[in-house]
């Protein structure tokens, strides 16, 4: 029998001697302490992907590069993240949540610093030794949303804790939109430019060293009890890596998920890393407006993730959602396309919102879902497996996302990214709905409810 007392849920040992012991289960307080403390952190992280990318045509002048060149400085995050994505995976499984973290943070802080030596022209090498630290230590991020979820929270709470987990990472790129384009200004004189950058740095410096400090001191690797019955079975079971491994990928549903998601994330990173050089063709001096669209659309990502979150624990309808989502995110996508040559601001700030929404929304459920179909291996295992497929194709799908443009323009360098998400719908129909822990949950809770039965 299941009681609630304090804030928490205990599952008590039944006594009779004859009846299996069930573990005992505590959902603590401190759990959504844990997970903002990692919303900070994935915030901090992400608010330096597009940096740079943001404000393209001001990097570009300052620092006498291409506007290629600076691309790079949104597409090392992926590129560094698949080689590394397997250690990180096996760190997280040797080492745990708080250690993990702890070198994210840091390394994060420390490229944050190393950018900061990097404001003069001659030295844009520097900026991209610091962006590449700081890329290397998302690897000890982005794979773990779903990892913090189902440690700190329970069976009713897990879809939401993730999706908020996503959304930390999310309100970074967010606030990267809103505030680079204002702090940094297309100044005619390079000096301002300069100062500008510098005032950047600092800033983002001084926070990712606060936050580094705020994992030193109160992060936790873990709660002392489980808070599911799903996470209980889980401990028992001996830590491997290679197992897990093999397994995973003789998974048809979780291939084709890798696939789907890589198409889905490659459109989003693509989309996201040329926003500024796409604002610009139809608005001249439009880099605060593209800012503000970029903000929209990725308010509109964390909006769709809590909604999905909240849908997915009342509903558990992963694949329905999922499907829904990739449909509207091509819908949305065309229809920002051909709205942009209208050059309306207020049609751009929808369309952008609501595809942020669709294509934003997607990142938590397929965490979630994978999760699903994937049970017992271990979370950041599957979700690092998962986020470097989209690393893999996120590099090349970038570069030819810009090659389009310039070659036969945006409208048909987007209408190309809407048949890739048209592609992945249908490749997403075919993933069987195997929630195997929902299955495990149910099964503990009829077993429990047969014992209860058989001793009234």
């Amino acid at each position: 029998m299941t009681a609630v007392s304090g804030g928490y849920t205990e599952v008590p040992v039944i006594a009779p001697a004859t009846v299996e012991e069930q573990p005992l289960l505590k959902v603590y307080k401190r759990r959504w302490v844990m997970l903002a403390i990692f919303m900070v952190y994935s915030m901090g992280n992400s608010s330096q992907w597009l940096e740079y990318a943001s404000i393209t045509n001001v990097v570009t002048k300052f620092y006498n590069v291409s506007s290629y060149a600076v691309d790079w400085t949104a597409i090392v995050f992926m590129f560094v993240y698949s080689p590394l994505v397997f250690p990180a995976s096996y760190l997280v499984n040797k080492i745990g949540l708080r250690k993990c973290i702890l070198i994210g943070a840091g390394m994060t802080a420390l490229g944050s610093w190393v950018k900061c030596a990097s404001i003069s022209p001659e030295l844009y090498w520097v900026t991209m030794v610091g962006q590449t630290i700081v890329a290397i230590a998302q690897v000890f991020m982005l794979q773990l949303p779903p990892e913090v979820a189902s440690v700190w929270f329970g069976s009713d709470q897990v879809s939401t804790a993730c999706s908020l987990g996503v959304f930390g990472n999310q309100a970074g790129l967010a606030l990267s939109f809103l505030l680079i384009p204002i702090a940094v200004r297309n100044h005619p004189d390079m000096a301002d430019v300069g100062s500008d950058l510098a005032r950047m740095s600092y800033v983002v410096a001084g926070f990712n060293t606060a936050v580094f400090i705020l994992v030193i001191t109160l992060f936790q690797d873990k709660p002392p009890l489980p808070p599911s019955i799903e996470v209980a079975k889980k401990i028992d079971r001996p830590q491997d890596f290679i197992g897990p491994l093999r397994r995973l990928f003789r998974n048809t549903s979780f291939i084709l998920l890798i696939i789907t998601y890589s198409l889905n994330l490659s459109v989003f990173n693509a989309f996201s890393t040329l926003l500024n050089q796409l604002i610009l063709i139809y608005f001249e001096d439009g880099q605060e407006f593209a800012g503000r669209v970029g903000l929209l659309f990725i308010v509109g990502g964390m909006l769709g993730s809590i909604v999905c979150g909240i849908i997915l624990d009342k509903t558990h309808r992963f694949k329905e959602t999922t499907i829904a989502l990739y449909i509207l995110s091509a819908i949305s996508l065309i229809a920002t396309t051909f709205l942009l040559g209208t050059r309306s601001h207020t049609a751009i700030y929808i369309t952008g919102g609501i595809f942020g929404a669709c294509i934003g929304g997607y990142m938590p459920v397929s965490l979630e879902f994978t999760s699903e179909i994937t049970y017992p291996e271990p979370e950041g295992t599957t979700a690092g497996i998962l986020l470097a497929g989209s690393a893999i194709t996120g590099v090349p799908f970038t570069m030819a996302y810009a090659w389009l443009i310039k070659i036969i323009g945006d409208v048909w360098a987007n209408v190309a990214m809407t048949v890739i998400l048209i592609i992945g719908t249908g490749l997403t129909a075919l993933i069987k709905s195997d929630l195997r822990r929902q299955a495990a949950h149910a099964a503990t809770i009829n077993k429990e409810e047969e014992n209860n039965t058989h001793f009234v």
